[in-house]
């Protein structure tokens, strides 16, 4: 999944990088698997505006994807590799043998044609989904569960990828690609591999208008606004800050925790933040 880039014919083309798609089999979706998508463009269900600098964008529709793999003991086969406008990973279409068809995030490495399996049976292979207890120790895997039966919530970016480390009792240890080593309970799912599209992270936008398709709208610094508006602003001319950075609404902008969670935080047994 390499990157292309452009001859310089403008300044937006300059620097700007794309992946090639040269994975993807097919640009029609599986209709069935389509949901219609609302744009809250960062608002709330009142109406306010609670998330900034999102609107706008391109339509377009949700893919259902099973991110719980809970059929159990029946093999699929890859039948499209497609493009999901709404994550960065690439998805894949998998026909059952009983004749059911669901989107499933794709690992690298796997193409149309191969064969996936859910289950505590299932082989340690890659894109097969199995319980934490059946995986091998400095396995590599993904889209992992928290809670057993809810689905997998962590890991599922293009190119993330979690390492099991250890396992005692009920518990595993994960480090997950921040660095951060957690808990999860050894009964929870995960698939096996990396996630696909690894060049993701490399992409270089290159111009605004494609940050706009994408739904981002733009972001003003706060040394260029009034002081009623931000704490960064006012002053002459150009100013310095003046200040530690600090958000508009005054709140520490750099290192400051807002971690506040009992439920979880004893589940943590290295911080990614510790160096």
């Amino acid at each position: 999944m390499p990157l292309r880039s452009y001859k310089a014919t403008s300044p937006g083309r300059r620097f700007m990088t794309r992946s090639t798609f040269e994975e993807i089999t097919t640009k029609e979706p599986y209709k069935p698997l389509l949901e219609p998508m609302k744009r809250g463009s960062g608002r709330n269900d009142q109406g306010r505006l609670t998330v900034r600098h999102r609107g706008g964008g391109e339509k377009r529709h949700y893919r259902r994807i099973d991110f719980k793999r809970d059929k159990v003991g029946v093999p699929a086969r890859i039948a499209t590799v497609e493009y999901d406008p709404n994550r960065s990973a690439r998805i894949g279409l998998l026909f059952y043998r009983d004749g059911e068809k669901r989107y499933m995030l794709l690992p690298h490495g796997l193409k149309v044609g191969d064969t996936v399996v859910a289950g505590p049976d299932a082989e340690a292979r890659v894109g097969n989904a199995l319980p934490i207890a059946n995986i091998p120790l400095g396995t590599t895997i993904h889209n992992i569960e928290l809670v057993p039966g809810r689905g997998g919530q962590i890991v599922r970016s293009a190119g993330a990828a979690a390492q099991l480390l250890a396992k005692e009792g009920d518990w595993a240890q994960i480090r997950l690609p921040s660095g951060e080593v957690r808990r999860v309970p050894t009964r929870c799912t995960a698939t096996i591999g990396q996630v696909s599209n690894i060049d993701h992270e490399n992409q270089s936008i290159g111009k605004a208008g494609r940050a706009r398709h994408m739904g981002q709208r733009p972001e003003v610094r706060g040394v260029v606004m009034n002081p009623r508006e931000h704490p960064h602003g006012g002053g002459e001319g150009k100013s310095p800050t003046g200040m530690p950075p600090k958000t508009p609404w005054g709140k520490p902008a750099m290192g400051y925790r807002t971690r506040r969670n009992k439920l979880t935080g004893r589940l943590i047994v290295r911080s990614r933040h510790r160096k």
